[in-house]
């Protein structure tokens, strides 16, 4: 059985929160630009994994639980995504994974690299993302 992983889109203001992965060879594209979320733990449900990893790695819990929006198993693992409204301004937020937090609009997502302001620097995003982007292309969402 493949590994899985919860992701969360998270949407406020028509633009989606991404994290700054760090820099550590040891980890799924390192200092790539990539969504909030991580493993499921042992008996955990998508749902469940998402929610915590939020909490874990952004200190945030939403009010309304995010909605599945789609899972897609065509890579090395199965990626479930939610989606939901950021309901705080990103500055109420406390990073506690990753280098960097950021809400971009969908015409910086279509690109292959997106600005660091901590890094001074255009970093990549993550190769895997394009699922969701395609995703939210087809739904017709304006860049």
């Amino acid at each position: 059985m493949k590994p899985a992983v919860a992701l969360a889109m998270l949407e406020r203001e028509g633009r989606w929160l991404l994290q700054l992965r760090d820099d550590i060879d040891s980890i799924i594209y390192p200092g790539h630009w990539g969504l909030f979320g991580g493993h499921l733990d042992p008996g955990e449900t998508a749902s469940e994994a998402v929610h915590r990893e939020l909490q874990e790695e952004i200190d945030w819990s939403p009010s309304v639980p995010l909605e599945p929006w789609f899972s897609d198993d065509s890579g090395n693992r199965v990626a479930h995504v939610f989606r939901g409204t950021l309901s705080v301004p990103v500055s109420q937020l406390q990073l506690k994974e990753g280098q960097e937090m950021k809400l971009v609009p969908l015409s910086d997502l279509v690109r292959d690299a997106i600005w660091s302001d901590r890094q001074q620097e255009l970093r990549p995003v993550a190769p895997r993302l394009s699922i969701v982007i395609d995703r939210l292309l087809k739904e017709g969402h304006d860049h």
